[in-house]
């Protein structure tokens, strides 16, 4: 399915410090689970080992919540956790 992103989760994306090709892997690999609202989530862990904020992280977290279209999910927010 294509992943199509809503641009309320590309002014998150910014902020938060994902990538477009992340977010497709979060998707296409990641755990899924429900979300609210009979929503999708995916989660993925990707190894990180950079500075976020001035400080080192090694795995960055990726939480997608997407909702499903005909051919398509459409990503509405990004939530991304360094640990």
């Amino acid at each position: 399915m294509k992943v199509r992103i809503h641009p309320h989760a590309r002014e998150r994306m910014a902020e938060r410090g994902a990538t477009e090709d992340e977010i497709n892997a979060t998707v296409e690999h990641g755990e899924e689970f429900p979300a609210k609202f009979g929503r999708t989530g995916f989660r993925r862990n990707f190894v990180y080992e950079q500075k976020w904020r001035d400080r080192l992280y090694r795995t960055k977290q990726l939480e997608v919540i997407a909702a499903a279209e005909i051919n398509d999910w459409l990503v509405l927010t990004v939530i991304v956790r360094y640990f």
